[in-house]
């Protein structure tokens, strides 16, 4: 007897009596996927994945201690951006451009997880021999390492409960299908499917399961964004490609910050960590520049030194132009016309190119005072201080502002040699001041001009 056949917009999940180009609930064009009804003789649904866990209990009876347990990568920088470590029963997905490192990244914990725990490692895109070649490359050798290249979800399951792994790595989520949805693998209803029996075995099994997600054009994890709603946590590797530098940052965390950045090199062996992110950002640094300025930038608890670089040149076009790379375009736009209005810089008539050097992204506004002082340098053609820094936050009218975390950001830059800062003058005046340090207290953006120039 042929099975039924149900459909249901992969959008809204609304289910139709037919197929139909525009779902009628949500108004998605094409979005009707057609589904065979497993439903038993009777029409009594299936039993729910996670047996047992349907009756509601107290929260204060629940006891959190056997399934919220962390644990080490061997990492310390993805420990830091994870918030302490892995956690028991986690859906972890990792997103990154082509080539970025995303699957060295999960093979090499491998080799200190091998040493304590089961690992199985699934692969949709190499096969075993490729699998043991980079493993052999990347030094990871463990008794405890389980690989196996395979597509069908099903399939993977079967190999799940033969091996019974703690951890389970799936490489990657757009390849994977299940037997059940008649999609091609990668669409948006075969992800969702696939994502969802995922999250379902974790929780059921007490695995932390770690996925790799590939993305899109635009940047974005590729797929419907309830993927992102589903895991636990979402792990975003950025960096150059032609830089060796990678850095990992953390979009969604459910055991921890969304602030905190772990920082990579890539090598011939491999990811290599970075404890000392700031060191690494101003090497190569050149010494009496013009247009070059030092910020200090919170990452969750980490203090980060870094280079803006601005270059000012007058324009042989009726309109200037207007670059930015590594620091928000319209944020650069408006510091540029306050620091022409209230510091006395003429540069209307002058392009403007700013960059952050290491691949870093300033989204704090405690590096607008470092980005208006690099402009006037720039501009003035006359070089600042190297062993001068900037903190702070600039208004419209000019006035620079107080920010948080003043001591850890002195105490980074004391470490590293800085002996002069330029600080806002209002709520600085009770900070401890480093041995060899100077503090320089401004008002207001024209006074920091001429005390840094």
């Amino acid at each position: 007897m042929k099975a039924k056949s149900v459909f249901i917009c992969n959008q809204c999940g609304n289910e139709t009596p037919r197929w139909q180009g525009q779902c009628p609930a949500c108004g998605a064009w094409n979005s009707i996927v057609e589904f065979e009804d497993k439903k038993p003789a009777g029409g009594k649904p299936l039993p729910s994945a996670k047996t047992g866990a349907s009756a509601p209990k107290k929260l204060r009876e629940l006891d959190a201690s056997d399934r919220q347990i962390r644990f080490s990568t061997g990492l310390g920088e993805l420990d830091r951006v994870l918030g302490g470590g892995g956690v028991k029963g986690s859906l972890v997905l990792v997103g990154g451009a082509p080539g970025i490192g995303k699957s060295t990244l999960l093979l090499q914990i491998c080799a200190y997880l091998g040493r304590m725990q089961k690992i199985l490692y699934v692969s949709g895109e190499e096969s075993e021999q490729q699998l043991k070649m980079r493993a052999d490359r990347l030094r990871v050798e463990s008794d405890n390492l389980y690989v196996l290249s395979e597509t069908d979800l099903d399939a993977i399951l079967e190999a799940f409960e033969a091996v019974k792994p703690d951890i389970l790595i799936a490489d990657s989520i757009q390849t994977l299908f299940t037997p059940d949805n008649t999609s091609a693998p990668g669409s948006v209803s075969q992800v969702k499917d696939c994502t969802m029996r995922l999250m379902h075995l974790a929780k059921s099994t007490g695995t932390s399961v770690f996925v790799v997600g590939h993305v899109n054009k635009e940047g974005a994890i590729a797929g419907p964004k309830v993927l992102e709603h589903m895991v636990d946590c979402v792990l975003y590797f950025e960096g150059e490609q032609a830089m060796g530098y990678r850095i990992l940052r953390a979009a969604k965390n459910r055991f921890g910050s969304t602030n905190e950045i772990g920082v990579f090199e890539m090598d011939e062996d491999g990811l290599r960590e970075v404890p000392n992110p700031s060191e690494m950002l101003l090497s190569g640094r050149p010494l009496n520049a013009p247009g070059t300025c030092v910020a200090c930038a919170m990452e969750g608890t980490r203090p980060v030194l870094a280079e803006v670089q601005v270059l000012v040149s007058r324009t042989s076009f009726n309109v200037p132009r207007r670059t930015s790379n590594g620091f928000d375009f319209n944020r650069a736009n408006l510091l540029l016309a306050v620091t022409e209005k209230r510091g006395g810089q003429n540069i209307s008539m002058c392009d403007a190119y700013v960059n952050v050097i290491g691949g870093l992204y300033l989204d704090e506004p405690a590096a607008d005072l470092a980005l208006v002082l690099a402009v006037a340098s720039s501009h003035r053609d006359t070089p600042i201080d190297a062993k001068t820094l900037a903190i702070g936050e600039v208004g419209l009218t000019g006035e620079v502002r107080s920010v948080t975390a003043m001591q850890q950001r002195l105490t980074e830059a004391a470490r590293l040699g800085f002996t002069r800062c330029i600080v806002p003058r209002h709520s600085t005046k009770q900070l401890l001041v480093p041995e060899g340090m100077e503090l320089i207290r401004v008002r207001n953006i024209r006074e920091a001009i001429e005390m840094a120039l």
